[in-house]
């Protein structure tokens, strides 16, 4: 089961760090191999926004890269989405996703007022 928390309502410019917490799943070096944070704007198709690895390796969709910033912390079975200098454009369901099991969390809501 995963849990997103961390979405809200915020400025163009501000900030939000959503969280992803998993207690059932085994975090270590080498389980989850992929965890993937997705969002689902209003009329849109949900996209990939960014996943990391056990390796800690992490893919960004173009539009985020240099101001959203994909972790995990294996000792609080936790993936975190920094989101910084968000813009009107961002709003959207955030979602995030164990892509090995295919589970989704129940989604977060961002909302990114001009």
């Amino acid at each position: 089961q995963l849990q997103a928390s961390g979405g809200g309502l915020v400025q163009a410019g501000g900030s939000l760090r959503l969280s992803c917490k998993a207690p059932r799943m085994i975090f270590s070096t080498f389980s989850p191999k992929s965890m993937a944070w997705y969002r689902q704007a209003p009329g849109k198709q949900r996209e990939l926004v960014a996943l990391i690895t056990s390796s800690l390796r992490t893919n960004y969709t173009e539009s985020v890269k240099g101001r959203f910033t994909i972790s995990r912390d294996n000792s609080r079975k936790t993936v975190y989405l920094q989101m910084n200098n968000l813009g009107p454009e961002d709003t959207a369901v955030y979602y995030c996703h164990d892509v090995d099991a295919y589970a989704w969390g129940q989604g977060t809501q961002v909302t990114v007022s001009s």
